[in-house]
């Protein structure tokens, strides 16, 4: 999970966009990393497939405040939607803190972001975790196509434990960083309770 750097005084949270296919996660990754001052982010780095790419920057949010006078730097990374490529969401999952499941609002895309939800339980359990545990957040992205869905059919299809939820447009950041903190809170309440840890190795 979360890990700690003592000289810098830091706890690193790490946050994985996960969803469908060009649901928006990459948008989303943008959008806070072009409205994030310089001198409180990393670099993005980016891994292009052929449709499309897993980004990650790390960002130290100011406003979180600190724990026991360690500050919250958050990893933020996102998946590759498409299935071919599920060794590589199996890999980026480890060790996250928080997950933003990004669904597509189109109607036409209900059966996709239902099997994206499902894999995402899938690959969890592969590295011991599980959503019934672990802070999490939907977000309803695109609600500015023509086809898409009532929020009630998509939270029924979706979210019938009623976790926080959010309506986006990523596209022109609607929503974007609201998700984000919404997810921070989560993510900062959890590392509140179990304290800045001893010691551990950075995330991969």
């Amino acid at each position: 999970m979360s890990f700690v750097n003592h000289l810098s005084r830091e706890i690193n949270c790490k946050i994985v966009y996960y969803g469908p296919g060009l649901c928006g996660k990459t948008t989303n990754l943008q959008y806070v990393f072009e409205r994030t001052s310089p001198a409180a982010k990393g670099k993005m780095l980016s891994l292009a497939t052929e449709s499309e790419r897993t980004l990650f920057f790390d960002f130290l949010p100011i406003s979180l405040g600190e724990i026991k006078g360690y500050k919250l730097r958050f990893h933020l990374y996102t998946v590759p939607g498409q299935v071919f490529y599920d060794a590589s969401r199996k890999l980026i999952l480890k060790g996250a803190d928080g997950i933003v499941f990004v669904a597509d609002s189109q109607m036409e895309r209900i059966e996709a972001n239902q099997e994206s939800l499902e894999n995402l339980h899938d690959n969890l359990r592969e590295h011991d975790l599980s959503l019934d545990t672990l802070p999490w957040v939907i977000q309803y992205n695109k609600r500015d196509m023509p086809s898409a869905a009532p929020v009630e059919e998509l939270r029924a299809a979706m979210n019938p434990a009623g976790v926080r939820e959010f309506e986006a447009c990523a596209s022109n950041g609607m929503g974007v960083f609201e998700t984000l903190k919404g997810l921070s809170k989560a993510v900062l309440a959890s590392s509140a309770k179990a304290g800045p840890p001893s010691a551990a190795a950075p995330k991969t």
